[in-house]
């Protein structure tokens, strides 16, 4: 990228990853940058936890269950392919992270920015990967808010709130995407 405009504005969400393994070095620059996020009161809220090939395979029972939970409300007739496709979205990514915000439960007003502070942190470490020519995606879902991925991960949920896991690699592809206008987005008030 030329300059931090087009790496902001060219960024987007890669769902389909090579097998290339992303090198330390870059992994480590992206979680300075994560670290370097805007954050009131010093709180430093945001934690990552990357999983490896053992701790991804804990989660395969959660992923499961939770897949059939979808199928059945999607009324879905093929469980099987379901469940597949729901557990290589855990086992593909050549990276996989859980991202965390600290939990504040006696101060709502707390919580509220130390998880917006948690996403300045976990947008900071995808513009940085993207900028080494890693792609990634933030996923939320049902998996980071049941109680057994806690378990698996090692996370107490009292403390710490999982606010999803980014999956990256590099890109087999970039999609094209239209964003909105900027005077779709903006108004200015006299």
């Amino acid at each position: 990228m030329d300059n931090l405009q087009d790496l902001i504005n060219n960024r987007r969400s890669i769902y389909k990853f090579t097998d290339q393994s992303i090198d330390d070095e870059i992994l480590n620059q992206a979680f300075l940058a994560a670290s370097n996020a805007p954050c009131h009161k010093h709180t430093h809220p945001w934690k990552f936890y990357v999983l490896g090939s053992q701790t991804r395979s804990k989660l395969i029972p959660t992923v499961t269950r939770l897949a059939k939970i979808k199928s059945e409300k999607m009324q879905s007739k093929n469980f099987e392919a379901d469940a597949k496709r729901a557990i290589s979205k855990i086992t593909n990514p050549p990276l996989l992270i859980a991202v965390t915000s600290k939990r504040s439960p006696n101060d709502d007003f707390r919580e509220k920015e130390d998880y917006a502070a948690s996403v300045c942190a976990l947008h900071n470490l995808v513009l940085s990967l993207w900028e080494n020519g890693i792609g990634s995606q933030w996923s939320t879902g049902s998996i980071t808010r049941d109680e057994s991925t806690y378990d698996c991960l090692s996370i107490d949920s009292k403390q710490e709130e999982i606010i999803g896991f980014i999956k990256a690699g590099y890109p087999e592809s970039i999609r094209k995407v239209n964003k909105k206008p900027v005077k779709e987005i903006v108004e200015y008030l006299d």
